[in-house]
């Protein structure tokens, strides 16, 4: 850096001007650069006066397995009248194993809530308390019915491992929004991970800071190896210890230099002693008042649960991390992942209902309803809800016809997403399904998840093609040579 460059001018320059966009928004708040545009790697504006942003956060509520759209939020009349009838879809289904009975109707009575009118299913009743605040998306489609790549797809924009969550490329565009605490953070079921674990949440080869954090809330120990162990390690030895690393890192560093894998475990352990302060408070839900607990279901404590999956433990752990959330989110977190259901297994404790709807999605779809419901009336109430984006998601959806009597196989073909807050318009549905569920209404103009993320992107000030990194050659981006924003869903 020459004698005639300053600070700031190095930061705007550095990392192809991505450093300026962190710089931005360090400085922004101090309402220093209100309006300066932020430059992308190849030069474009990532953000413009013209357009300023939306939302500042984002909180992704991903549900593992495959929920039933047109058994909790797709309401199709068809399959009531045609219950028990022969499925004939007019063409030839491929069907991911033998999921292609009778039609089925939904599980769960619809009725209309809101001032909207939405129909929603008795078992997520809870949502149609903010369904006014909530756009619906019943048209998305995805591109395969194997697990792990459409798990992939939503979180990732990729249906291959090895691509950056979204998470992590939103922390890379705009930094973070505080100094204690992680950029994006991931609360994954308490029962384990989804399918592909913490790839769908990895910096693959973003810088690796950019990675989600695993934070277990109600765990004795939700973030792993933040502390010493217990009467083991004193705080000076601990003190003395992190000293002597960081000088021997230094030096490793200085002698690799462009490897940022070493650099990113520094940060990490920075930010790993500043969380040792501000994680314990953020974590501690003990002090919030009664009826916000009892808001998100957590007025019904218990030390053990039964054996079969049941509501008033959905209810509690799902609500315990939509809490977590926002809590997380008034600290300064930009990104929150919220997981429900684990990786394959029998008895099911994930979404995936190919034997039976009503006995898996039944307590899933209650916990998350009123845990979705009080994240949103809370964010709302606190002024919160109108910069922080609340994106409802699955791998795909579920078939309209029957599969073994009360189970419904995989449907990739259409599915519902729902978003909330931040720029998004409430009380409305972009996009419909056939009158089966099966497929988009308008076949020729489905919404694809880059249309998805391409809009979050656009509200957090993002153009979605200038968010780029260069990497073996190819400017590779969240969308990847895909999507658009959604006008319907904006506000």
């Amino acid at each position: 850096m020459d004698g005639n460059s300053n600070r700031r001018d190095f930061l705007w320059k550095a990392g192809g001007g991505l450093g300026g966009i962190a710089l931005a928004s360090l400085l922004g708040k101090d309402e220093l650069v209100a309006a300066t545009p932020a430059l992308s790697a190849t030069g474009g504006i990532l953000y413009a006066p013209d357009r300023p942003a939306r939302a500042k956060r984002v909180v992704q509520l991903f549900m593992g397995g495959a929920a039933s759209h047109i058994d909790l939020f797709d309401f199709k009349p068809a399959l009531i009248k045609y219950h028990g009838k022969e499925s004939d879809f007019g063409e030839h289904v491929e069907a991911f194993q033998d999921g292609l009975g009778p039609w089925m109707r939904p599980v769960w009575d619809f009725k209309p809530y809101g001032q909207c009118g939405k129909p929603l299913s008795e078992v997520v009743s809870a949502l149609g308390n903010v369904v006014d605040d909530i756009a619906f998306v019943h048209n998305v489609v995805g591109k395969t019915g194997v697990h792990s790549q459409a798990t992939y797809l939503q979180a990732t924009g990729f249906q291959l491992p090895g691509f950056p969550g979204m998470g992590a490329w939103v922390s890379y565009g705009l930094g973070s929004l505080n100094d204690n605490l992680p950029t994006f953070v991931v609360l994954p079921d308490h029962r384990g991970f989804a399918s592909n674990g913490p790839k769908n949440w990895n910096s693959a080869f973003l810088p690796a800071q950019h990675q989600g954090t695993i934070i277990r809330p109600g765990t004795a120990n939700p973030i792993a190896d933040i502390f010493p162990p217990k009467g083991y390690i004193t705080a000076d030895s601990d003190r003395d210890g992190l000293r002597l690393l960081d000088q021997l890192n230094r030096r490793h560093e200085a002698e690799r230099e462009g490897d940022s894998r070493l650099e990113a475990r520094i940060r990490s352990y920075e930010l790993a002693a500043r969380m040792q302060l501000a994680a314990p408070e953020a974590l501690d839900i003990s002090k919030e008042p009664a009826y916000i607990k009892k808001m998100y279901g957590l007025d019904n404590e218990k030390s053990q649960w039964p054996t079969e999956i049941n509501a008033p433990e959905e209810i509690n752990h799902f609500g315990r991390k939509c809490l977590t959330a926002r809590r997380l989110l008034e600290r300064g977190v930009r990104f929150v992942q919220i997981w429900s259901g684990c990786d394959n297994g029998f008895p099911r404790r994930n979404w995936d209902s190919h034997e039976d709807i009503e006995r898996d999605h039944g307590p899933l779809a209650t916990g998350m309803a009123v845990g979705s419901a009080a994240l949103i009336q809370d964010l709302k109430q606190r002024g919160m809800l109108d910069d922080t984006i609340v994106l409802w998601t699955t791998e795909f959806g579920r078939m309209p016809s029957s599969q073994g009597a009360t189970g419904r196989d995989h449907n990739p073909y259409v599915f519902t997403n729902w978003l909330a807050g931040g720029g998004i318009a409430g009380g409305v549905i972009n996009g419909e399904s056939d009158q089966w569920g099966y497929k988009p209404l308008d076949r020729n103009n489905p919404t694809q998840v880059y249309d998805i993320h391409a809009t979050i992107l656009h509200l957090l000030g993002i153009d979605h093609e200038r968010l780029t990194f260069r990497h073996n050659g190819i400017d590779r981006r969240l969308t990847d040579v895909h999507g658009h924003v959604i006008r319907g869903l904006l506000a």
